[in-house]
């Protein structure tokens, strides 16, 4: 069969599915299953005649959500709240991956912005960071501890502080996506400009490499989350200027529904840099070099692991083997 063919014959039954995947529109499970297993098949026949075809990447999304769907009402054993981590938001972020990717891209070009900013004009750091803490840090360059500012306070008094103040710019960050998309990239632009000449302060001024020991034992997983509850942002900003074929109201409230997931999943790598920054970075400066790379490096490899790569895992077993080890009974 043609291609051609094979999308006019199938067309309607895709989209009506797709329609039904995304109102929720079905009177059971047990119907929900039997359309899935035809667009599965459907999948296999394009990979196996048409495998440069765009149908295809079009059924992979459509079957992911669907899989999101029957995930949510077939019975099972499994713990829910293990589910959601191991298996639905993965899911999610393998079918958003591009906001994912361009969240990041713009955060690091921004973060480079802010460091080119500094290197050119002098007074760019005090205007950004603030006269004060700029000051207090060259005192603590002087004294030879350039992160003393992360010493101050009790741990728990810090661990609280922080971990509030990082939710709190989360959340900000994908609510301001109502904004089409404008209020998130605002967000990115501060911190990420703050990051950048932050940076180039210390590397100005001799002291980048004890920076980064300090900084990044907790900033690995904090910027990161931010990155993804940025892109959490752009996806909600999205749903209202690119509704499709859906109302934008309903797209609106699938963009925030999505959205609000992401944003969810990125809080225990808030409270785990939370727990870093008060109770482990204020010894930095006394640790082995080796273990202060070693936590730089597990942190940053398992969140980027679990939003970069592991997506692609998930998808990649479910479309290989569920329809034919999946019980939706």
């Amino acid at each position: 069969m043609r291609e051609v063919s094979f999308i006019k014959q199938n067309k309607e039954k895709w989209l009506s599915f797709e329609k039904a995947v995304f109102n929720n529109d079905f009177e059971n499970p047990d119907e929900l299953a039997s359309q899935y297993i035809h667009l599965i098949n459907d999948l296999a026949y394009a990979q196996t005649y048409y495998p440069k075809s765009k149908v295809i990447v079009y059924l992979n999304q459509l079957a992911a959500k669907a899989f999101q769907k029957i995930y949510k009402t077939k019975r099972e054993d499994t713990n829910r709240i293990f589910g959601f981590w191991k298996t639905e938001v993965p899911l999610i972020c393998y079918q958003y991956r591009t906001f994912i990717y361009v969240a990041i891209i713009i955060f690091l070009a921004f973060t480079f912005i802010g460091t080119i900013s500094a290197a050119n004009d002098g007074g760019f750091v005090r205007s950004v960071l603030g006269d004060d803490y700029v000051n207090m840090s060259l005192e603590n360059i002087e004294a030879g501890d350039p992160v003393a500012v992360y010493k101050s306070g009790s741990n728990w008094g810090s661990f609280i502080g922080i971990t509030i103040n990082n939710l709190k710019v989360g959340i900000i960050a994908f609510v301001l996506g109502i904004f089409l998309g404008i209020g998130t990239l605002y967000i990115m632009f501060k911190n990420a400009i703050m990051l950048g000449s932050f940076q180039y302060f210390f590397y100005e001024k001799q002291v980048f490499w004890e920076s980064v020991r300090g900084i990044w034992i907790h900033g690995a997983m904090e910027i990161f989350a931010i990155m993804i509850e940025a892109a959490a942002g752009l996806i909600l900003g999205a749903s209202i200027l690119f509704p499709g074929t859906y109302s934008r109201y309903a797209s609106l409230n699938h963009g925030a529904k999505t959205g609000i997931k992401i944003l969810i999943s990125t809080f225990p790598f808030t409270f785990v840099a939370g727990f870093l920054e008060g109770f482990i970075t204020r010894y930095s400066n006394i640790m082995p070099h080796w273990l202060s790379v070693s936590i730089i490096a597990i942190t940053l490899s398992f969140i980027s692991f679990y939003y970069l790569i592991y997506p692609i895992k998930v998808q990649k077993k479910i479309t290989q083997t569920l329809p034919t080890n999946f019980n939706f009974n």
